[in-house]
C-alpha cells in the first residue's frame, strides 16, 4: 500500500495534481489545512479533486472553514476528524484543528477540548493488535514536528500526552510549516510532511509485514 501524505495545502494544488498526474497511489492522507480560510466550495472542490486519483481521508486545519467537517462529509472524501475510521488493515483516528495560536484562526480548541476529544479512542489507539494512525493537524509538543524558526515549539502538549499514554504507531500532523521532520515519542513514529503549499509531502509504504511488525517506512519528498 502506497499512501500520499499532505498538509497545509492552503489553496495551492496546481503541483500537486501535476505530480498526482505522474505518479500513483493508493490512496491519499490530508491533516488540514486544505485551504487559506475557505471558501467552502474550494474547500469541497479541492478534495473531490483529489478523489479521482485515490480514495482520500482528511482532517480540517485551523485556516479551514469552521463547519469543514460537515463540508468533508459532502465531499468525496472520509472524514476521520473526531473519528475512528478503518483504511484497509489500518486503524485511523483524527482530531482536526489546532491549539491556540497567536492569529485568532477558525479552528483552534483548548488543550483540554483536543485532550478531552482524544481521550474517547484511548482504547483503539492503545490497541497492540491494530497498526493505528493517529492523525492530527496540531504536531506533539517539544519534537522536531513543532518547532518554528526561533527554535521555539508551538505543538500540543495533549497531543504529546496522547500519544504518550497510548503509542500508536504512527503519528501525521501538520500545521507548522517548518518543521518538515520525523521524529520518534516512545515507540510512536511523528511525521510532519511540511506544507504542500510550497510542494512539500510524504510517501508512506506499509505491507503486511509492516502491518504485523508495526514498521514504519516514510520518505519525504518534494512534489
Amino acid at each position: 500500500m502506497k499512501i500520499l501524505i499532505l498538509s497545509d495545502i492552503h489553496s495551492k494544488t496546481d503541483r500537486i495534481y501535476e505530480y498526482l498526474d505522474e505518479n500513483s497511489f493508493d490512496d491519499i492522507i490530508i491533516t488540514g489545512d486544505v485551504t487559506e480560510f475557505g471558501p467552502e466550495e474550494l474547500f469541497v472542490e479541492i478534495l473531490d479533486k483529489l478523489s479521482t486519483y485515490a480514495p482520500v481521508y482528511a482532517i480540517k486545519g485551523n485556516c479551514d472553514p469552521t463547519n469543514a467537517d460537515e463540508l468533508i462529509e459532502k465531499s468525496s472524501a472520509t472524514n476521520v476528524d473526531g473519528k475512528c475510521v478503518n483504511l484497509d488493515k489500518i486503524q485511523l483516528v483524527g482530531f482536526g484543528g489546532s491549539n491556540p495560536t497567536p492569529f485568532d484562526t477558525p479552528n483552534e480548541f483548548s488543550e483540554e477540548i483536543i485532550y478531552d476529544s482524544l481521550n474517547k479512542f484511548n482504547e483503539q489507539l492503545s490497541d497492540k493488535n491494530k497498526y493505528t494512525i493517529l492523525m492530527t493537524h496540531a504536531p506533539a509538543y517539544d519534537t522536531k514536528t513543532d518547532t518554528i524558526e526561533s527554535g521555539a515549539h508551538v505543538g500540543s502538549t495533549s497531543v504529546h500526552k496522547i500519544i504518550e499514554q497510548t503509542q500508536p504507531t504512527l503519528n501525521l500532523c501538520g500545521h507548522v510549516h517548518e518543521s518538515k521532520a520525523i521524529d520518534k515519542l516512545e515507540n510512536t513514529t511523528l511525521l510532519n510532511p511540511g506544507n504542500a503549499a510550497e510542494n512539500n509531502a510524504a510517501i508512506l509504504t506499509i505491507t503486511d509485514d509492516d502491518i504485523k511488525n508495526k514498521n514504519v517506512n516514510i520518505q519525504l519528498i518534494t512534489l
